[in-house]
């Protein structure tokens, strides 16, 4: 289905939606778990959680390694709604838009909402460069291990196998409390 979601009105009550936490500045892990918060506390019901993966910066690669997670939710916003309350909470989190692909305390990235398709010039759903990265496809598998792009029918799992983008991701060790 492809279509404009711009007003504030849900598209069709409640809609699952994935959607991808990063944070490669200050305590990273307490960022995301904020943000995932901030939008449970504005109504998304979060079904599932990945773990926390270290990733290798994709663009501007002088700069901290992040920190991603992937998160499934049950949502009755609007994918426009969905971005606002997103670029809320990261900028509650002291997101600052100083690089393009740079340093950023919270970075908030819908991924999936439903089989919605909408290209708007600040929201593109399915996420653009989702099928190229690594960092937002490894932590999508793990709580969605059979999800495929309802585009073309192709699996996410075939998809990151073809993927030679050369950057790493590993499941996180790490503590930053």
């Amino acid at each position: 289905m492809r279509g404009s979601c711009s007003d504030e009105a849900p598209c069709a009550g409640r809609v699952e939606a994935y959607l991808l936490f990063g944070s490669n500045l200050g305590d990273r892990r307490r960022s995301i778990e904020r943000g995932l918060s901030a939008l449970e506390q504005h109504g998304v019901e979060w079904t599932a959680r990945s773990s926390f993966y270290e990733t290798e910066p994709v663009g501007v690669e002088d700069q901290p390694w992040f920190l991603n997670l992937a998160a499934r939710g049950n949502v009755s916003l609007s994918p426009r709604a969905l971005l606002a309350l997103c670029k809320t909470t990261e900028e509650a989190a002291g997101r600052q838009d100083a690089i393009r692909f740079g340093p950023r305390t919270l970075d908030i990235d819908i991924l999936l909402y439903g089989q919605l398709e909408v290209e708007e010039p600040d929201l593109v759903i399915p996420h653009a460069r989702l099928c190229e990265r690594r960092f937002a496809l490894v932590p999508l598998l793990e709580i969605a291990p059979d999800l495929a792009d309802f585009r073309d029918g192709r699996p996410f799992a075939v998809i990151l196998r073809g993927l030679d983008e050369g950057k790493k991701v590993a499941k996180s060790t790490t503590r930053e409390f």
